[in-house]
Order: C-alpha cells, then sequence, then structure tokens
C-alpha cells in the first residue's frame, strides 16, 4: 500500500465499523441503496464486465451483479472488504490500493467496460494521488469504456481538478450531472456525477 488514504487519516477509530454497520441498517429498513448501480446499468450492455473502485460495503457491486454484470470490487479497507464478500456474494471483492492498482497481479487482468468510483471515493483517497488513481483505474478499462465518478463537491476536490486530473489520465469528460438519477449540472451543485470516456484511438 502507499500513502494512508484520508478513510485512514480523516476519520475516527471504528469509523470502518460504523460505516458497515450504518449500511446494514440502511438495508434493513429497505432504503434505496442502487442509485449508482441503476445508471451504470442503464450505460454498459447486458452482462457488463464491471469495475467498483473503492467499492466499500459492496453495495453498488452487490446490485450490478443482481443486474447480470461481472463484477470486480476493490478497496483498501480490509474491513470493508470483509463486509463486502459477507453480505453480497457474487462478485469477487479485493483489496487493493487505487493509486497502485494491478488486478493482473491478482488474477483479474480481463479489461472492463465500465469502471464507477461512487461514495465519496475521490475525496477518500490520498491527498495528491487523485491523477493516479484515475490513471490506475483508466488503465483497467477498455478503449471506448468508460469511468463514471461521484463525489460531493465541498469535500475539497473541485470538479474543475477531476477535470484536469482525468484528461491527464487520458479520459474525456463526456457528461456531468448534479444527482445520480441524472438532475441537471449546475455550478452551485453540491455533488457530481462525472461521466467520462477512455477514448478508443
Amino acid at each position: 500500500m502507499g500513502k494512508p488514504t484520508r478513510w485512514v487519516t480523516d476519520t475516527k477509530p471504528g469509523h470502518s465499523q460504523w460505516y458497515v454497520d450504518r449500511f446494514r441498517q440502511l438495508a434493513a429498513e429497505g432504503a434505496d441503496l442502487a442509485g449508482e448501480a441503476r445508471l451504470l446499468d442503464a450505460l454498459v450492455p447486458p452482462g457488463a464486465r464491471v469495475l467498483d473502485a473503492g467499492c466499500g460495503t459492496g453495495r453498488v457491486a452487490g446490485a450490478l451483479a443482481a443486474r447480470g454484470h461481472d463484477v470486480v470490487g476493490v478497496d483498501a479497507d480490509p474491513a470493508l472488504v470483509e463486509a463486502a464478500r459477507a453480505d453480497h456474494p457474487g462478485p469477487r471483492f479485493l483489496v487493493a490500493d487505487l493509486a497502485e492498482l494491478d488486478l493482473a497481479a491478482q488474477g483479474e487482468a480481463e479489461p472492463f467496460d465500465a469502471a464507477v468510483l461512487a461514495g465519496n471515493v475521490m475525496v477518500f483517497v490520498a491527498p495528491g494521488t487523485e491523477r493516479d488513481v484515475l490513471g490506475r483505474v483508466a488503465a483497467h478499462v477498455r478503449p471506448d469504456g468508460l469511468v463514471v465518478v461521484g463525489f460531493g463537491t465541498d469535500r475539497g476536490y473541485p470538479v474543475a481538478d477531476l477535470d484536469a486530473d482525468a484528461v491527464a489520465a487520458g479520459l474525456r469528460p463526456e457528461h456531468r450531472f448534479a444527482t445520480w438519477d441524472l438532475r441537471p449540472w449546475r455550478d452551485d451543485a453540491d455533488f457530481a456525477v462525472t461521466v467520462l470516456r477512455r477514448p478508443a484511438g
């Protein structure tokens, strides 16, 4: 693993278990936890291969697998990966640092049709590694494949920085929305969902 992520440095002890418990409780209460998966499902062909980068407790990966996609989830936090494996059979879940991502070394050499970074992943990676994260994720996506990123715009990572980092990582911004259910983007929106594409040529 590389530099400690903000998930480690900017949260209190026990945060990972709190997060696991929170999403288990939300699921038990019947909360809608599949919004990101619905968007990805609409963007990719049936049975697509999808990388859930920063998968957390596996809710997005699990929802995508339930829709028939071949999903690999990756997170740097072993506690979250353990919970994902327990709660969402179907996807393969791996522990890995997104800034140094090399899934071929873990037996996943086949490229992905798309990758998703949901749940504020980009604002929890180690400071200064945002461009590396996008580059390593993009390297696992096939040419003409998609990388979809969502995070709160008030978390210290401006969308202008995301756009610059994406271009430097070889990705082309295509669309931006204010929510996962595609509400129009506004400059004062407190959340951004950005669809990036790895050019085919």
